[in-house]
């Protein structure tokens, strides 16, 4: 058994056992911590491994919590074929952004992700009869059940969660593994180098962006039908510049980096709002210091100076 892999199993069971320990309290924000990082773990796969910075996540994000959710609140389905349609409404969306944003580069392509998202998030607005536009709506509690197990209590959300975490942490880990992960690590560090090997970047690319929107939309699913919430907020830009906060906080281009960046931005906004309502200053000081003294971000320096290994 790799280092690597034993290191993520060792980290599925830590939070296999914190289930089983933890007070309703951090269950509770564990399981919202482990969809978020989920959707960190996809973005992760864009940009800290394939070297793609989009400004536009939310919208597929977006397309996965509001595929499931307009198909049980209008289209009376369970979960399960929701959920997939939530999988495919995301999967469509970013195969149709991919062959229209990756005709771009650099900057030109942070932009016009930006401004695909800035569309989503007005379509949302626009269709306010049946998306009820910044309010939302509620998905019912009896609806939310797969097979008997009810999804609205703590336990058995929090372990769904987990789930849905360590499926794209596994899924992620093991594309790092095979040819396809070391090509986008390849086109990360020089694209035009990679392309003179022989291998098509752009296909490369499309299908990078493709999981990453994939991944990204499952989470965005997984919160809706496990915290029963389905609002335009989700789509901002701000939900397009957290996960790129949490995976530069836990370390681009690491397997459980977004984890640890998601686990460590959420406590840390918890914490420092308990104690002041000037809980914003405390959180941007802390990450000014670590943008200046772990510009690897917390993993990324964990493998930088202590073990070369992790992955």
């Amino acid at each position: 058994m790799s280092r690597a892999f034993a290191l993520h199993l060792t980290l599925l069971a830590l939070l296999v056992i914190a289930g089983l320990v933890l007070p309703t309290y951090h269950q509770g924000n564990l399981a919202r911590i482990l969809v978020l990082a989920t959707y960190a773990t996809g973005y992760n796969l864009l940009f800290g491994y394939t070297g793609l910075l989009s400004l536009g996540h939310a919208m597929f994000f977006g397309a996965g919590m509001y595929g499931l959710g307009l198909a049980m609140q209008h289209g009376q389905f369970t979960p399960i074929p929701a959920f997939l349609i939530g999988l495919a409404c995301a999967a469509a969306f970013s195969a149709i952004v991919a062959l229209l944003a990756l005709r771009t580069i650099g900057v030109a392509f942070m932009i016009v992700t930006l401004m695909f998202a800035q569309t989503a998030f007005l379509t949302v607005l626009y269709f306010g009869t049946w998306t009820r536009g910044d309010e939302g709506f509620v998905l019912q509690q009896a609806t939310r059940r797969i097979a008997g197990l009810d999804l609205t209590d703590p336990t058995t959300r929090y372990y769904a969660a987990l789930i849905l975490f360590a499926a794209a942490l596994l899924i992620t880990a093991r594309l790092m593994q095979v040819r396809f992960g070391h090509v986008l690590i390849a086109i990360r560090e020089n694209e035009e180098r990679t392309r003179m090997l022989g291998y098509d970047t752009q296909a490369h690319k499309f299908a990078a962006l493709v999981l990453s929107g994939t991944i990204s939309g499952a989470a965005g699913a997984g919160y809706a039908l496990l915290f029963g919430y389905v609002g335009a907020t989700f789509t901002s830009v701000q939900y397009s510049i957290f996960p790129l906060l949490w995976v530069l906080l836990g370390g681009a281009g690491t397997t459980i980096g977004p984890f640890v960046g998601t686990l460590f931005m959420f406590y840390l906004i918890d914490y420092s709002s308990g104690l002041t309502s000037a809980y914003l200053m405390i959180v941007g000081i802390v990450l000014v210091l670590l943008t200046l003294f772990a510009r690897a971000g917390i993993m990324g320096e964990v493998r930088r100076r202590v073990a070369p290994w992790l992955p």
